[in-house]
């Protein structure tokens, strides 16, 4: 199978985030292959370090240096990652209060709408009264009761009847007032509710962007204490005995680390496309494949194991909106771009774990959670296509088990993804 630029990325970062630290016992080292060479600039080489056991000051200077660069990488890459840690939960922080926003504000505009058509009946009602009276004054009963005396029973029993109808027409007029009082009211709500909207969807796409910007710092200092600590240390181990092959053995530690990251990364491989070929007997329906006449395709395998609404978060235990739907397919299992689309966040999205969201056009977002760390195929900005894979299944952030969380959202609010993707042809 050939591997994509991105995919090769990816495995690599795969690598390195799986040996974050390097053990060193008498004269064994494991160490992790680095992702790029350290520069003469900001970290010694085997060269210089050899060169400084020429003196006992130059030797001392040079574990300091080295102690110090290490504890540096451990403090940077702490802080960037408490860093993006808090981001990313601001950002489902906010993103969550957009969502229940919108779907109070589709509520009040439901209830202004039913309040309207109330209202409108009222005043169609107080409306075919006011004509009846009309028609009825249009005849002067006073006066036919005069010029007519004999007729003064039936005259009588009018103006009865037309008094009780001034008074039925009093309770319908205000009732039809107060309906219409009602209907405003309720479209005022809703005009207000849905101007908050807005700020709202800024302040969550604001919190998106800068959970990114969080968690490419974080990746970058990880990646520059992955790299650079296994080195360092074992310099440090040079410097402070009297081991003569340390470089020689820190280099055998690093093929037999990547080594063993190859074959962990083949057999995770091989479970997820065994648990794929078995999705259809075992898991629900597969996902995946060429996308269909829509240009849609299932994201995952597995059966639904919690549906899009309000639920008690099997995590928190609190009542809160679940705004997409989970699929339970094997760890590992392959995670698919339902539709072509540009990757807008890959990173940590909080309670969402790791977290790809994409933008497939028209107003039309698709987001998937929980992926497992290191799993994360894509990167900000590059262009997917329908059924590519993007991700691994997980168990990060708010989660129980591994699974999905699918969401389908439309001009940014989040939407049912079960009736979204059955108008596309998609069951899930």
């Amino acid at each position: 199978m050939s591997t994509s630029p991105s995919q090769s990325l990816s495995y690599r970062r795969r690598l390195i985030a799986a040996a974050v630290a390097v053990v060193l016992t008498a004269g064994t080292i494991a160490a992790i292959a680095p992702v790029e060479q350290a520069t003469a600039a900001s970290y010694p080489s085997w060269n210089d370090v050899q060169a400084a056991k020429a003196s006992q000051a130059a030797q001392q200077e040079k574990v300091t240096e080295i102690k110090g660069l290490i504890s540096n990488l451990k403090a940077d890459a702490a802080a960037k990652q408490k860093s993006a840690d808090a981001a990313g939960t601001a950002y489902q922080t906010a993103q969550t209060k957009y969502d229940e926003a919108t779907l109070q504000q589709q509520k009040l505009q439901t209830q202004a709408d039913e309040a309207e058509k109330t209202a409108a009946q009222s005043e169609q009602q107080a409306g075919q009264l006011a004509a009846q009276l009309g028609r009825a004054s249009a005849n002067d009963v006073t006066t036919d009761l005069l010029t007519h005396p004999t007729d003064s029973k039936d005259y009588l029993y009018e103006l009865g009847a037309m008094s009780k109808l001034s008074e039925q027409a009093d309770g319908i007029y205000s009732q039809a007032t107060q309906d219409r009082g009602t209907a405003q009211a309720l479209a005022d709500k809703s005009d207000v509710a849905k101007k908050a909207l807005g700020d709202l969807a800024d302040a969550a796409q604001q919190k998106m962007q800068a959970a990114q910007s969080a968690a490419d710092a974080a990746e970058k200092a990880v990646d520059a204490q992955n790299s650079n600590q296994a080195r360092l240390e074992a310099q440090l181990t040079l410097l402070t005995s009297n081991a003569s092959d340390v470089e020689a053995k820190y280099n055998k530690g690093v093929a037999a680390e990547k080594a063993r990251q190859a074959a962990l990364a083949k057999a995770r491989a091989e479970a997820a496309a065994k648990a794929a070929a078995q999705a259809p007997a075992a898991s629900g329906g597969t996902g995946g494949g060429a996308a269909n006449a829509s240009g849609w395709v299932r994201p995952s395998a597995g059966y639904q194991t919690s549906p899009y609404g309000y639920r008690i978060d099997p995590y928190t235990g609190a009542h809160a909106l679940h705004a997409g739907v989970d699929l339970a397919p094997a760890c590992y299992s392959p995670i698919y771009a339902a539709h072509d689309g540009t990757v807008t966040f890959a990173g940590n999205g909080g309670g969402y774990g790791n977290e790809v969201v994409l933008d497939n056009g028209g107003g039309i977002s698709t987001a998937y959670g929980h992926i497992v760390n290191g799993g994360i195929m894509v990167a900000s900005g590059q262009h997917v296509s329908a059924g590519q894979q993007i991700a691994q299944v997980g168990s990060t952030g708010w989660s129980t088990g591994c699974h999905l969380h699918f969401e389908t959202r439309v001009n940014g609010a989040a939407v049912d993804p079960v009736p979204f993707m059955a108008a596309r042809g998609i069951s899930v």
